[in-house]
């Protein structure tokens, strides 16, 4: 199968030396070795995340950690503050889970702001609140460290991050703004394939969980955390190694090669180029000045360009492009710059893009 480069955002393409890393020999997952890497990648990773608190590590996709910590934590209900497609997958994991709750939607483009989360949750009707750091649909960064401030009236509150599109491409002090459950998974700006995902929980976290009867079984946190505790490092089930060992190989990567602030910047370059190119062919932003992803740009489809025909052209030049998610797939297209691109091949991207739309 001939390989298309990835501007989607994720799966992203992955570093040769990542990939290699997947066919490390295996080992037993009950060993000593198992529990050294275990190790290993939870100290890392609470570097990267800027917290002291408790690393998950998860053989599942992010959004099974989402229902890890809305079934585990709600003994009341949820206030779910939603900014686009991907926020409204915790209202759906409340639904399903029969979990009270309200679905909060703002407006597609817009971010939650702090006003809006002190509203209902003064009300004291919640004892979990939800929202994405990215959101992956709209391009919108909403705002943690304001809404932070709003947490630190309600400590008892749990507040749960899905920072799935987020995760190692924009900065997130997780401890300093009173984060409990924060999560992500490895195939975005983390720069893994996709199937295993990670997440900070707070000590406040596992103390609410024993509040929650029915937590399930692979999921429950607490069960997790008793392994990880007792063990100590080792896991319920049995964990996805590949994963694991390219997972060290890449965070070594980022702290150590890359730098993790640089990380950072390396982003919000892409994302400044990518709004350079938006602006000199004629587009229109999507989300909202001054809450622009640094990992996605959503671009608005104001010139009407058949976006799905674009779709096909770019990827008989070897390139995967992404139309617009859900309702928004013709009316907006997206433009990834997450994880280990580079500027110089976001810029033959969409030097290619900008010849392409000129054909249409």
């Amino acid at each position: 199968m001939e390989h298309k480069k990835l501007f989607i955002p994720g799966p992203v393409d992955v570093r040769p030396e990542v990939l290699e890393a997947f066919s490390t020999p295996m080992i037993g997952h009950r060993s000593k070795e198992a529990t050294e890497l275990q190790k290993r990648i939870s100290e890392k990773l609470q570097k990267v995340f800027y917290t002291d608190n408790q690393i998950l590590l998860s053989t599942s996709s992010g959004l099974g950690l989402m229902e890890a910590a809305m079934r585990s934590l709600t003994t009341k209900k949820v206030a779910v503050f939603s900014i686009g497609a991907f926020g409204n997958k915790w209202a759906d994991i409340a639904k399903r889970n029969n979990i009270p709750y309200d679905l909060i939607e703002i407006d597609w483009g817009d971010p939650v702001t702090p006003e809006i989360v002190e509203e209902y949750l003064s009300s004291g009707e919640y004892d979990v609140f939800t929202c994405q750091h990215n959101e992956t649909s709209t391009g919108v960064t909403n705002p943690l460290k304001e809404i932070a401030k709003v947490k630190e009236k309600y400590p008892d509150v749990m507040w749960l991050v899905d920072a799935v599109s987020a995760a190692a491409g924009i900065k997130a002090e997780i401890d300093n703004w009173g984060i409990d459950f924060f999560l992500a998974s490895t195939q975005k700006a983390l720069g893994l394939p996709p199937g295993f995902s990670v997440a900070a929980v707070s000590d406040k976290a596992f103390k609410h969980a024993e509040n929650v009867k029915y937590r399930g079984r692979y999921f429950d946190i607490l069960l997790i955390k008793k392994y990880v505790d007792k063990k100590p490092y080792q896991y319920v089930s049995t964990p996805s190694l590949p994963h694991m060992f390219a997972l060290d190989k890449q965070l070594d990567y980022i702290i150590d090669e890359e730098g993790i602030e640089n990380r950072f910047a390396r982003h919000k370059k892409l994302r400044d180029i990518t709004h350079q190119w938006i602006k000199d062919n004629g587009f229109e932003f999507f989300a909202k000045k001054g809450y622009r992803s640094a990992t996605v740009s959503t671009v608005k489809n104001n010139r009407e360009i058949p976006v799905l025909e674009l779709k096909e052209k770019m990827a008989e030049r070897g390139y995967a492009m992404a139309p617009g998610y859900g309702k928004l797939k013709t009316e907006t297209f997206r433009i990834a710059h997450m994880a280990d691109r580079q500027v110089d091949e976001l810029e033959e991207y969409l030097d290619a893009l900008t010849e392409e739309i000129e054909k249409l």
